[in-house]
């Protein structure tokens, strides 16, 4: 099987890396990768968001399968673009991404079928919204804009001095352009959040497994929110009996409405989810694969990734067994420019990765990286998700941070605590 990759970071090296171990795979290419990809695949230099140039990719390398990793092109009907084609793909219809391009359908989806949920409701007015920020909400919410927006239109709102700003930086300003015409103002819920994976082709649900991301860029979750700065699996602290209950008491039933409202849905469904006092309740859903939780998923899996995603592509999950995992606890630790979130230099020579790969039980993926002058230079704001698998999670943990000890560029930033407390057993 030939096996084309669209995008150029960690999610995709992690998912590369999945398929190179999959006996039915005889050759595999990106667009665009990165300097970790291009060891494994053969990279071309077209965009992620380039629909006609990566459609007309696919053609010429007749791929028997191609996965589409980012968000933002599966919402513009990249995947529609290429099943036109003849092309089968891994990602799912843009009239099904929207359950991850707008809030406001997401939210649909969540009340059509009764799920649990934040109260929540979807505004163009500003002065409505705060009208239900004041009225139902209490002084504290989450404030998201509606549409994609980099992972920048979310504010989380402790007082309503925050959180009037960001319904008028999206409603009046214009802060996120069309992202935020549309403004979602919800309950803000607490608890530990969780993300789970499940590869859905319709109505069937097959669990690839829950993990636990870190959003905010410091210790102690502290400073701003990024795409995320580590995350680990397997969940210690989900009882098997709630773990059933979110693929068959909110996913499945999800995907079923999905279908109903004709937002047929072929690909990685991720659903966020917070673990509330009153159980689990959806914070979000996305259109496939989350990242960096990727790293820490794939290697649990203990099956033919491959064959895995044709039979999604194809509507074939239901005859596909359930996958098994492995036993060994998986931990990422995401190595970051300096200043990301914010403003960040690139270009910067990265050293140790050989070392650091050489760990036991350690994968260095790629996520902003390229190659210049036979260097590894930093391309991006998240630059390496360094991933560790251990018996233990506290194994994978150590061995996590070993290896990020022995990688050097300057202005590296990471968290140094990711899973501790879970390592820990303290959640």
């Amino acid at each position: 099987m030939k096996v084309l990759v669209i995008g150029g970071g960690g999610r995709e090296h992690a998912l590369i890396w999945g398929l190179a171990r999959s006996p039915s795979v005889t050759s595999l290419h990106a667009a665009p990768g990165n300097a970790g990809i291009a060891r494994l695949a053969t990279c071309h230099a077209v965009g992620a968001d380039d629909i006609e140039a990566v459609v007309r990719l696919a053609d010429e390398l007749d791929a028997d399968l191609t996965v589409v990793g980012p968000e933002a092109p599966l919402v513009a009907g990249l995947a529609d673009a290429l099943t036109q084609h003849g092309r089968t793909v891994f990602g799912p219809s843009a009239a099904a991404a929207r359950i991850e391009g707008s809030k406001a359908f997401a939210k649909h989806i969540l009340y059509k079928e009764n799920l649990p949920t934040a109260l929540g409701g979807s505004f163009v007015d500003h002065e409505l919204a705060i009208g239900f920020f004041d009225d139902e909400l209490h002084g504290r919410a989450v404030i998201k804009a509606d549409g994609l927006a980099a992972g920048k239109g979310v504010v989380v709102a402790h007082d309503r001095e925050t959180a009037v700003r960001a319904i008028e930086d999206c409603l009046l300003k214009g802060v996120f352009g069309d992202a935020g015409s549309t403004v979602v103002v919800e309950q803000l819920l607490e608890g530990q959040e969780i993300s789970a994976f499940a590869l859905v082709d319709g109505e069937t649900v097959v669990p690839l497994g829950l993990s636990q991301d870190h959003k905010r860029i410091g210790d102690g979750d502290t400073g701003p929110n990024t795409g995320g700065m580590g995350a680990f699996a397997p969940l210690p602290f989900v009882a098997p009996a709630v773990e059933a209950g979110i693929w068959e008491q909110i996913v499945a039933p999800a995907a079923r409405r999905m279908a109903q409202e004709g937002a047929y849905f072929r690909g990685l469904l991720f659903t966020g989810l917070m673990l509330t006092e009153e159980g689990p309740k959806v914070l979000e859903f996305n259109a496939r694969f989350g990242d960096p939780e990727t790293a820490v998923v794939i290697p649990r899996l203990d099956a033919d990734l491959a064959e895995l995603l044709l039979a999604t592509a194809r509507g074939e999950l239901s005859a596909v067994s359930t996958p098994s995992f492995r036993t060994d606890a998986a931990l990422t630790v995401v190595m970051a420019s300096g200043g990301y979130p914010g403003a960040y230099a690139t270009g910067v020579p990265i050293d140790g990765l050989p070392g650091a790969a050489a760990v036991e039980g350690v994968t260095v993926f790629h996520a902003g990286t390229a190659e210049r002058d036979d260097r590894v230079v930093t391309a991006g704001g998240r630059v390496l998700a360094v991933t560790a698998s251990g018996q233990t999670l506290a194994q994978a943990r150590d061995r996590a941070y070993r290896a990020v000890s022995l990688i050097r560029f300057d202005g590296m930033q990471y968290r140094h605590d990711i899973a501790a407390a879970a390592a820990e057993g303290n959640l």
